[in-house]
């Protein structure tokens, strides 16, 4: 089996800036630099030849190149305690219709659409439910923002889950159109 998703890649420059945030919260595990990224579909468990049609049908994705860039931070919370924390993106009308063209190549193919509201985000870090407060950090780098970079492609990542957390492996990039 072959846990996949097709995501953004930021560039090195804004991947240094968030590495330069993380530190601070107590247990949090946080993720390296492999692991950042901007998830616009994670796609799940699919065999081999449901991975090599959606490597194939994700290649007639048709989009054009534009430009994004950090935004503040927020958590994603389960259960009334974070479990996540991210770094937000702007503006998210690209990256919506980008994940939305996604969804529908997938599709196509027999998996089944996303049920999720889609939120544009780069996750920095995990938290058991022993971590500390992110009160602090959040005081600290709530106004994150960057100047704008261009996303020109995207890739399509399979994930391999392992005691050290996850690695991403890079299954096919495609380009986006100028």
């Amino acid at each position: 089996m072959h846990r996949l998703f097709a995501a953004i890649r930021p560039p090195a420059a804004i991947r240094r800036q968030l590495l330069g945030l993380m530190g601070g919260i107590p247990r949090a595990r946080w993720q390296d630099d492999d692991q950042l990224h901007l998830t616009l579909r994670f796609i799940g468990e699919v065999d081999r030849h449901r991975a090599t049609d959606a490597a194939a049908v994700l290649g007639h994705v048709r989009h054009p190149a534009f430009d994004i860039a950090l935004s503040g931070i927020g958590a994603f919370d389960r259960r009334g305690r974070a479990d996540a924390l991210w770094a937000g993106v702007t503006p998210h009308d690209d990256l919506a219709l980008l994940h939305n063209k996604i969804d529908q190549a997938l599709a196509r193919i027999g998996l089944a659409p996303e049920t999720r509201a889609y939120l544009p985000h780069i996750t920095l870090a995990r938290f058991g439910r022993d971590a500390g407060s992110m009160d602090g950090f959040a005081e600290s780098h709530g106004g994150l923002s960057s100047a704008p970079f261009a996303v020109t492609h995207f890739i399509l990542f399979e994930s391999t889950l392992g005691s050290e957390g996850a690695r991403y492996d890079v299954v096919e990039r495609y380009a986006l159109s100028a």
